[in-house]
């Protein structure tokens, strides 16, 4: 199974590969796309998000006992970590809302973003012309006011790259990139292809987007305690070949990515970074959003 089908994909890859690289316009523009889909996601079911949000503080009673791990190097142990919560609201809702406007695809992956849908429609094929699907990686970042920061911090499997396929037998391989800061700086090493090829032949490029509930701590202004949605920011990170190709966001734009919080003991290959919003606002407005709560 892993080489049936590698001829194929090979041709196919750097075919498409070249035409992204050539008209890196089409790249953008489905990510702007993408982009609208998930904020009207976001808006039209407002109120769903919210109440099915809210009620994991609602609820404290039965986990108060059993809470989960603390996270981070010195949690003060006032807040809970409400990862899960943010996830197990979101994902499921994405997907009954994208199965209403596309045909989606649960395609199997063993590593990458924390939610992966291929969204395949006429749509996608008028943007793109060589493909009517993309392969959608959502992550979802939640944090509360102490750590809502211009940023987010990325994993080696949740940013793609330029995506070379030059030896058929080798596989595919990114081209290291730099996470660049002001006083420090360190390789990424990121894992995902800028686009795959499907068994059936389907060319899927990926679209990566950031989703950031922001909850509030009431205990820290004076009232009853709870972790309260108050913010879902959005965020669009350029895909592989936008990045290191063309227009080679890194290059034009320093500081996109640069230095993570882990320490010098971790496996250089998985190694974070963060990307910064403030400069993805610079590439277009529209690869960030805020939806208030």
């Amino acid at each position: 199974m892993f080489n049936q089908y590698r001829d194929e994909q090979f041709k196919r890859y750097n075919e498409s590969r070249n035409f992204f690289i050539n008209n890196p316009e089409k790249l953008i523009q489905i990510e702007c796309f993408c982009m609208d889909v998930l904020s009207n996601f976001i808006m039209k079911n407002h109120d769903e998000i919210k109440r099915d949000y809210d009620e994991a503080s609602f609820l404290y009673p039965f986990w108060q006992n059993y809470p989960p791990d603390e996270r981070g190097r010195q949690p003060k142990g006032d807040q809970y970590p409400w990862i899960e919560v943010g996830e197990h609201v979101l994902c499921p809702k994405i997907s009954r809302f994208l199965g209403d406007r596309f045909q989606v695809t649960d395609t199997g992956l063993p590593t990458g973003p924390d939610d992966r849908y291929i969204i395949s429609g006429r749509q996608l094929h008028s943007i793109l012309d060589v493909t009517d699907s993309v392969w959608l990686f959502i992550d979802i970042k939640s944090v509360g006011p102490r750590d809502d920061q211009d940023h987010a911090v990325m994993s080696h499997n949740q940013i793609s790259g330029n995506g070379k396929w030059d030896s058929k037998s080798y596989g595919v391989i990114n081209d290291l990139m730099t996470a660049e800061g002001q006083r420090a700086s360190h390789p990424f090493h990121c894992a995902i292809p800028p686009l795959f090829v499907l068994s059936d032949g389907t060319i899927a490029p990926v679209v990566h987007i950031v989703l950031k509930p922001v909850y509030a701590m009431l205990g820290l202004i004076g009232k009853k305690q709870g972790q309260p949605l108050s913010r879902i920011s959005l965020a669009s990170i350029p895909n592989g070949i936008l990045l290191a190709e063309n227009p080679n966001y890194l290059q034009t734009h320093k500081g996109l990515l640069f230095p993570g919080k882990d320490d010098k003991e971790k496996d250089p290959r998985k190694v974070r970074a963060r990307v910064s919003f403030t400069i993805l606002r610079q590439l277009a407005e529209w690869r960030y959003a805020d939806i208030p709560f």
